[in-house]
């Protein structure tokens, strides 16, 4: 990427009434649908963003759509294997006396560029108000079987579960237990099946929940003793049906990658306060995990290893694109790697892997 030198691809205007985003949506806001296309997904005032590839592999795209949802503060984005997309919402609804409802919400995109579903609330595990008020961000993870999985700290910093169940009705929200939560937190679901959940606390340990089998029971490991991640974890399968964790260390070691079982190991950098983002790709014929982080200059740096390789080094170079969040990672359908980041100027930013060795890009295209 070549920062403001970037190419305008953009295949509408709205002209004055063009919304601009506040930044990108949580979660792995860049997907790639059934048919091939890209899409990015931001948060602006009162709703979001949605970008969409006009032809699989770009490099034109048409949006911003505008998808309305109001009170919505934070979204998390979140894909299963049969491609639908998830919104998973928190939603504070201001109250006459100066105070606020909480609740989760919830809403699908079954195809590339196709209407949203109307929002649906997955309540609030809080009856007390004042306690409802503090229910943390939502997080989610879609198994192999199709189940949508959703957690969330509450107001003790216990770690909360809602699911669907076999026939695809809402269970009850269930408490897994644990305590000093904060939010960041990451739901991985496996090749397996399995959905696994690491997460943040402000204590030198971050708690660990796994399922031994696809849509089963959740038990909670050892706490991992580690320094507290900040700003989020991010969890990717680097082997089957085995994740790797990736964050910014509060120790000072930048970002750091770990597995259960294992040791952390620090991977440097100097990332600003926002999550990694992190992709398993065929890189030279390598299978390869490549990483993005913001920089304390807002710059993005790229960074690829042979996955679970890590302890060999890597080498962190930077794009040349500044963002006011965290960029996003994705394959397209011509199986290059596409990185995207929402600019300072409130647009979307794209750049794709040259067709050279390596990981180089090509300048950035304004969608």
């Amino acid at each position: 990427m070549r920062g403001r030198n970037a190419i305008d691809e953009r295949t509408d205007d709205h002209g004055a009434e063009r919304r601009t985003a506040t930044g990108a949506a949580d979660g792995r806001w860049l997907t790639r649908g059934k048919d091939g296309r890209l899409t990015a997904y931001a948060l602006t005032e009162g709703g979001m963003l949605r970008w969409t590839e006009v032809t699989p592999g770009g490099p034109r795209w048409t949006g911003p759509d505008f998808l309305p949802g109001t009170h919505l503060g934070h979204v998390t984005v979140v894909q299963g294997a049969d491609t639908y997309v998830h919104f998973l919402g928190r939603r504070a609804k201001p109250r006459a006396d100066g105070g606020v409802d909480v609740d989760i919400v919830h809403a699908i995109q079954y195809q590339t560029g196709r209407p949203v579903t109307e929002w649906r609330s997955l309540g609030n595990p809080h009856k007390d108000r004042a306690k409802g008020a503090r229910f943390g961000v939502p997080v989610g993870a879609v198994n192999s079987n199709g189940t949508v999985h959703v957690f969330a700290r509450n107001a003790g910093g216990g770690l909360m579960m809602r699911r669907e169940d076999r026939k695809g009705s809402w269970e009850a929200w269930a408490d897994l237990k644990g305590s000093g939560l904060g939010d960041g937190i990451a739901a991985v679901p496996t090749s397996a099946g399995r959905v696994e959940v690491l997460a943040p606390t402000r204590n030198p340990v971050a708690p660990h929940w796994y399922q031994t089998e696809a849509d089963g029971e959740f038990h909670q490991s050892p706490n991992v003793p580690l320094s507290a991640p900040a700003d989020g974890v991010v969890g990717l399968e680097t082997g089957p049906d085995r994740l790797t964790y990736y964050w910014n260390d509060t120790g000072g070691n930048g970002i750091v990658a770990y597995r259960p079982g294992s040791w952390a190991i620090p991977l440097g950098g100097a990332p600003a306060p926002s999550p990694v983002a992190a992709l398993r790709a065929n890189l030279d014929g390598y299978d390869c995990t490549v990483l993005a982080h913001r920089g304390v200059d807002d710059q993005i740096m790229l960074a690829a290893c042979v996955s679970e390789n890590e302890n060999q080094g890597l080498w962190w170079s930077p794009t040349g694109e500044q963002a006011v969040s965290a960029p996003a990672l994705a394959v397209d359908a011509l199986g290059r790697v596409v990185l995207a980041v929402i600019g300072k100027d409130g647009a979307l930013y794209v750049a794709r892997q040259r067709r050279e060795p390596g990981l180089a890009l090509e300048t950035s295209v304004r969608a």
